[in-house]
């Protein structure tokens, strides 16, 4: 006899090759240790499939389930969870050593945004020209950005150059 391909999930009915199980019935309730070949029985004659739930102990634990529904309720729920879950992105702010009042107003809210939603922000400035001659104005605007979003943000990379440009990453609190 060839060796059945493996599949996922748990041994269900005949792939079963212990020889004894402990059996719990479609209402929950526990049976006890009884023979595979009887506990198969069981399950066809309540026209439902022997499912091994817990397989890693001695005798392992068969339930008698409908298998088809068994396997959708497990998709199911690894859906529920795969949509809950939280991809982080890095949004990225950038800025010039000589931004204006109001405009840096309108970075901030956007900032905030970002922060709200559980996003990280990369803060940048381009130096043009002769502003790479003042890179304190760009530190000081970074250190404005840090006190501004203290209550929500905690800073995961402090600033630095790279070229032209000074960077800083920030992460929501």
């Amino acid at each position: 006899m060839a060796a059945q391909p493996s599949r996922e999930g748990p041994r269900v009915n005949e792939e079963i090759d212990v020889p004894n199980v402990r059996l719990i019935d479609g209402e929950g309730t526990q049976v006890g240790v009884v023979t595979t070949r009887a506990a198969i029985q069981a399950a066809m004659d309540a026209g439902l499939d022997l499912v091994e739930v817990s397989p890693n102990v001695d005798p392992p634990v068969c339930k008698l389930l409908d298998y088809g529904r068994f396997k959708y309720q497990a998709q199911k729920k690894a859906n529920e969870a795969r949509k809950k879950q939280k991809i982080v992105e890095i949004k990225e702010i950038k800025m010039r050593p000589t931004i204006d009042i109001h405009d840096y107003g309108v970075k901030m809210k956007a900032v905030q945004r970002f922060f709200e939603e559980g996003d990280k922000v990369k803060v940048t400035i381009r130096f043009r020209g002769r502003e790479l001659a003042h890179q304190e104005l760009g530190m000081k605007l970074l250190e404005r950005v840090q006190v501004d979003t203290a209550t929500a943000a905690k800073v995961e990379q402090w600033p630095k150059m790279e070229g032209r440009q000074m960077t800083m990453v920030m992460a929501p609190k």
